[in-house]
């Protein structure tokens, strides 16, 4: 089951460790404790929407930003929990090879039969890599 909590805490860590600030710091600014910014970002405790924006205020990102992020990944868990019920449906060699985890879909397009996802790869952000659902 795919929780938009721990999705949303992922990307909230993802924001703060990309500036290089600690939790203290954010959560003295933002003014929520320690401990309850730690559990939303582990995703153990859902952010209210008040919550969200003290947060977003604090690390100076704006919750638009926050929220496509979150989408982007709940889209791509949705499609890697498709691709795993299909695959044991019906087993299919592994088309990303030594891929394991995916940062971000830059695009979809649907182009009849064949869907085409552009992926970035974690390690290599400046290279794409198509994949193309039978």
């Amino acid at each position: 089951m795919i929780l938009l909590r721990r999705l949303l805490g992922d990307v909230l860590r993802r924001q703060r460790q990309r500036q290089g600030r600690t939790l203290r710091e954010v959560s003295s600014s933002a003014r929520v404790s320690l401990g309850y910014l730690s559990e939303v970002e582990r995703g153990q405790k859902e952010a209210s929407s008040e919550l969200l924006s003290a947060i977003c205020e604090a690390l100076d990102v704006p919750m638009s930003e926050v929220m496509r992020e979150v989408s982007d990944d709940l889209s791509l868990a949705e499609l890697s929990q498709s691709a795993a019920t299909e695959t044991t449906a019906a087993p299919m060699r592994p088309l990303l090879g030594a891929v394991t985890s995916v940062t971000s879909v830059t695009s979809v397009a649907s182009s009849g039969p064949d869907e085409r996802i552009t992926i970035k790869a974690p390690k290599k952000p400046a290279e794409a890599v198509d994949v193309v659902a039978a």
